[in-house]
């Protein structure tokens, strides 16, 4: 039977009708559509499912969406301002080629917006052990540090 859930996703009220056993990140990308979160390794390993519930980063392939009722979400659609602009981890993310493939891109910069929230001037070691959490496939953690470095002194 399903459950009736409201939130407030991207700034934006929502209500809808969902299954309990909905994942979170099911409910986000195919309900909603918004398929900026990916869907990784679905054991909340890789961390591309990372989106803010209530400020805080959470992997939502392990979540389901009763839980998220009543909270306010904030998915990688939601970081851009209403003219277009990016936010400064996605401009620093271009800027020093920390996109790569992209498939992790999302989760990566949810992840470490929520870390430079909590430490402002992080080192190159705590951000490579908050990044610990986020699987680049690619490999290429060096230049995604150093976008994480230049976000924190913009």
């Amino acid at each position: 039977m399903p459950v009736r859930l409201s939130m407030t996703v991207n700034g934006k009220p929502i209500s809808a009708d969902v299954e309990p056993r909905t994942l979170l990140v099911d409910f986000i990308r195919d309900a909603l559509r918004l398929t900026g979160t990916h869907i990784g390794c679905d054991t909340a390993q890789c961390g591309a499912c990372t989106i803010h519930m209530n400020g805080a980063a959470v992997k939502c392939c392990n979540m389901l969406a009763v839980q998220a009722q009543g909270s306010t979400i904030l998915t990688i659609e939601g970081l851009a301002k209403a003219d277009g602009s990016m936010h400064p981890m996605q401009a620093a993310f271009r800027d020093h080629h920390g996109l790569q493939c992209g498939y992790c891109t999302p989760g990566m910069v949810m992840s470490v917006i929520d870390l430079l929230k909590r430490h402002p001037n992080p080192s190159e070691e705590l951000i490579r052990a908050e990044l610990d959490g986020n699987l680049c496939r690619c490999t290429g953690y060096h230049n995604i540090v150093k976008a994480v470095q230049a976000a924190s002194k913009a």
